[in-house]
């Protein structure tokens, strides 16, 4: 299963939101005494659409679609030349398919910064540059070994050429997400698993008092980098969002009463994962069950049939298809989809949209 890794400084709240992402019936603890092996937690995707799906079939059985969460270690100043446990947090992350920022934007007396005041600006530029430094050495060493090389091969002199230009973005002190390789060039680098070129989500882990992030030291830069990167950040009252796991609905509406929280961030955090990993769902319906399922975005109707059994997409032969909205549009009914014209039959080379409801026609 794809994951996301959380990653941040030692005590930012990496584990705290791990805790509000899982709904962990027991609180995971901070690292700590050099333990390094990652937190794991299988999450449900929260999905209205499926929940409306369910309530209409009231099928036998539910099942959501489902994301990862691992909890890294924190990674502090040298970790990206292997100081301290970084060779250790930075395999874990290597693993992932994208990452979970967390930065620190609370205060906590009992809980002392590592860097020793509250600032989300240093923190990120601090995390970005062990990143950085990670990816740098992976580079320079596959560049030596190539350069070592009295003749290189067609397929050496065209990975030296991208890992050169990885160099020279990462020397910019840039984000190899950000050097502009086409599909097939990003697609030629996957082995290195390099940290810089993952979808990266920032989670500002904010205090309940803090009205807004702009009360915060350099948190109006910290606003202003995410406009200007068009960055995906999304806000986490982590403590208090621990807090509410443990109150109904009705004791959480009274206890947020008059605070500066609009709504619980985990929630959009675990869908906004679930697309950064570049997933998509579909669903099946019916009374046995109402399941979501999960294919990679651009994959097509002979996937999806793989996907619910291999014997689908050995004997396919079409796949029937409506879009959860038009579903929804005409009464819940494939029935009432089909008079008014818009269930389809599709082929193999169909890409499956997210949110479409598919029937599998096969015959082996």
């Amino acid at each position: 299963m794809l994951h996301c890794g959380i990653v941040g400084l030692p005590l930012s709240g990496k584990s705290t939101v791990f805790n509000v992402i899982t709904r962990a019936g027991a609180e995971v603890k901070p690292y700590a005494g050099g333990k390094t092996d990652p937190n794991r937690a299988v999450v449900d995707v929260p999905d209205e659409r499926f929940d409306k799906l369910a309530a209409v079939h009231s099928p036998k059985k539910e099942t959501p679609a489902q994301v990862e969460f691992v909890d890294l270690a924190g990674i502090s100043k040298g970790a990206g030349k292997g100081a301290g446990l970084g060779n250790a947090f930075l395999s874990f992350a290597a693993d992932a398919e994208a990452l979970i920022h967390v930065i620190r934007c609370f205060e906590n007396s009992a809980v002392e910064h590592p860097e020793g005041s509250v600032d989300p600006l240093r923190d990120w530029d601090i995390i970005d540059m062990e990143l950085i430094f990670r990816d740098l050495a992976v580079v320079e060493n596959r560049l030596g070994k190539l350069s070592g090389k009295k003749k290189l091969t067609p397929e050496e002199t065209e990975e030296k050429a991208l890992l050169e230009k990885c160099r020279d973005c990462l020397m910019d002190e840039k984000p190899i997400s950000s050097a502009g390789f086409t599909p097939d060039e990003a697609h030629s680098l996957r082995g290195f698993t390099f940290l810089t070129s993952k979808p990266q989500i920032v989670v500002l882990n904010m205090d309940e008092n803090v009205h807004a992030l702009t009360d915060v030291k350099n948190g109006g830069e910290t606003e202003r980098r995410i406009k200007e990167r068009k960055v995906n950040a999304i806000r986490l009252y982590g403590r208090l969002e621990m807090d509410l796991l443990e109150l109904t609905p009705e004791e959480a509406a009274e206890f947020t009463e008059g605070l500066s929280i609009d709504e619980p961030g985990r929630e959009r955090l675990i869908a906004e994962a679930y697309r950064a990993l570049g997933l998509i769902s579909f669903f099946t319906c019916g009374p046995d069950e109402v399941r979501a399922w999960t294919l990679r975005d651009g994959e097509n109707a002979v996937d999806a049939a793989g996907t619910i059994h291999s014997d689908l997409a050995r004997g396919f032969i079409r796949a029937q298809v409506v879009s959860y909205d038009d579903y929804e549009k005409n009464g819940s009914s494939l029935a009432k989809c089909r008079d008014a014209g818009i269930l389809r039959l599709e082929g193999k080379e169909y890409k499956v949209k997210d949110g479409d409801i598919i029937e599998i026609r096969f015959n082996i």
